[in-house]
């Protein structure tokens, strides 16, 4: 929908094409760091977008200025799309942090510039004249939670109810005829469905055209670097393997695991078995911790054999897999540990099954009484609850982190249980948590007690527009240069892309 017609000639400085790169990683950030949409979430989102010099209010009067700026971003999004197309996970947290940037820009702009986007857009949602307003005044107020004050001075837009399905369920709007009255305020909910499914679209169009773009010499090494550099550690590197022992897994489970792995860990000592689902999301944490290959099989053989699973059965049925897992065996794809999103969002388990996310999956009640079981407070469990009932699982799960480590702010953002691992071993050794400044920057770990393997590709701090670079961005400058020295053509139609 956004930015659907364009082309470029692109012989700049690397500085050019990253321009909305620390933006994003900004944005992620602070969502995972703050309730969304909180008034400190979007103080933070204000700050983020004056530094970094991105235009997001009043569409109607825009200088040259403004012009060059949205040029910059619109190439920076569309090369994003190029790096980000790649995989399913690359693709999701491209479509979270762009969506979440959009709902923000959108919710800034004013009457005048919001009609004018929806005109260039071609999204038909019609503005009601001012005697139908006055007509539905009672209606309107009565429907719609705080609009006393603001009725005088909101525009309201009819659409099918089929289109605001989430503010239906929600009982926000006045519905007549089929019909439902959106207040300007939250009309961004239903531009936001419009651009989730087009740029969703154009991500797997993009994808499809991906073999054909990545023939160029000149863009393969950029988008190789850009895909990883910038959706933070996940742990595929595996590093110091075998510095932690087997012996130590008891103590680490109950001192440094996330709640999620925690609890898979207690139920295998409990069942001496986990499912497929279990084994796969606990074992790839392991792995991303530095078990070895031969650690891992010793691991689950041992404790399969504690149960009804004898070593002959073990190496038939589950061997295999473990191997496999470790890129040993099939197709061998070196597997990397799950992330909190794909824990959340995929793989939902079922009766039997211990994987998960506790936050996202448990029973509210089945929760309140494990927490309790981990000596939180009444006070601390009902914090925690408010996240999950807000359906904000990660802070629930680092509000989890501040309780069980006697913190006051953890002070990161939390995406990933080997990061929590990480967070945990190097606070309980002594050394200094992670600080997150305004930027939403996230600094790497410092110190540990158990040797942890670390990311060859760490989050990149989010103030690229300062003069002075660091060795990091130096070196990521001259990757870009080189790939560009030449200059590439890129024409994006529609969501598709061609290169020249």
């Amino acid at each position: 929908m956004m930015f659907l017609h364009f082309f470029v000639f692109i012989p700049f400085h690397s500085h050019f094409t990253i321009f909305c790169f620390p933006v994003l990683k900004a944005v992620e950030s602070f969502g995972m760091c703050h309730t969304k949409w909180s008034e400190k979430y979007q103080k933070k989102m204000e700050d983020e977008l004056k530094k970094a010099n991105l235009p997001y209010r009043d569409l109607m009067h825009v200088s040259d200025n403004d012009l060059e700026l949205r040029r910059k971003d619109h190439i920076s999004h569309f090369i994003l799309r190029l790096a980000y197309c790649q995989s399913e996970n690359l693709r999701r947290w491209f479509l979270q942090q762009e969506a979440d940037l959009f709902r923000y820009r959108f919710s800034q702009q004013l009457s005048g510039s919001v009609r004018k986007f929806l005109d260039l857009n071609d999204l038909h949602y019609t503005s009601i004249l001012p005697n139908e307003k006055v007509e539905l005044k009672t209606q309107l107020i009565n429907s719609t939670f705080g609009m006393k004050e603001l009725f005088d001075t909101q525009d309201f837009y009819k659409v099918p109810f089929t289109d605001a399905l989430d503010l239906v369920r929600g009982r926000k709007i006045f519905l007549r005829h089929g019909l439902a009255y959106i207040p300007h305020n939250d009309l961004v909910s239903i531009v936001l469905n419009d651009f989730r499914t087009s740029l969703s679209r154009a991500l797997a169009v993009t994808a499809r055209g991906l073999p054909v773009i990545q023939e160029d010499e000149r863009l393969q090494p950029l988008l190789k670097h850009l895909s990883y550099a910038y959706i933070g550690q996940d742990y595929s590197v595996q590093k110091n393997v075998g510095n932690i022992s087997l012996d130590q897994l008891d103590s680490l489970a109950t001192r440094s695991f996330p709640l999620c792995m925690r609890s898979l860990h207690y139920a295998l000592r409990d069942q001496h078995h986990l499912r497929h689902g279990g084994r796969l999301q606990y074992g790839l944490f392991l792995k991303g911790l530095g078990l070895s290959l031969e650690q891992a099989l010793t691991f689950w053989r041992t404790e399969f054999a504690r149960g009804s699973i004898d070593p002959e059965k073990f190496e038939k049925g589950y061997a295999y897999n473990i191997r496999h897992a470790y890129g040993k065996e099939g197709k061998r794809t070196d597997y990397t540990p799950y992330s909190c999103m794909k824990i959340i969002q995929t793989n939902t388990p079922g009766p039997g099954d211990h994987h998960g996310c506790p936050f996202r999956h448990t029973d509210a009640d089945l929760l309140r009484q494990r927490l309790q079981s981990h000596r939180l407070s009444s006070s601390e469990i009902n914090q925690v609850m408010e996240y999950v009932k807000g359906m904000h699982y990660q802070l629930a799960c680092q509000k989890y982190f501040e309780f069980t480590h006697k913190v006051e702010d953890g002070a990161f953002g939390l995406s990933h249980p080997n990061q929590y691992f990480e967070e945990s071993q190097k606070l309980l050794s002594g050394g200094q948590h992670a600080k997150r400044e305004n930027s939403g920057e996230v600094q790497k770990p410092v110190v540990a007690p158990v040797t942890m393997p670390q990311s060859s590709h760490p989050a990149q701090s989010s103030e690229s527009q300062s003069t002075q670079l660091s060795a990091s961005q130096v070196e990521e400058q001259e990757l870009l240069e080189e790939c560009f020295a030449n200059g590439v053509v890129l024409r994006f139609v529609k969501g598709t892309v061609e290169l020249g």
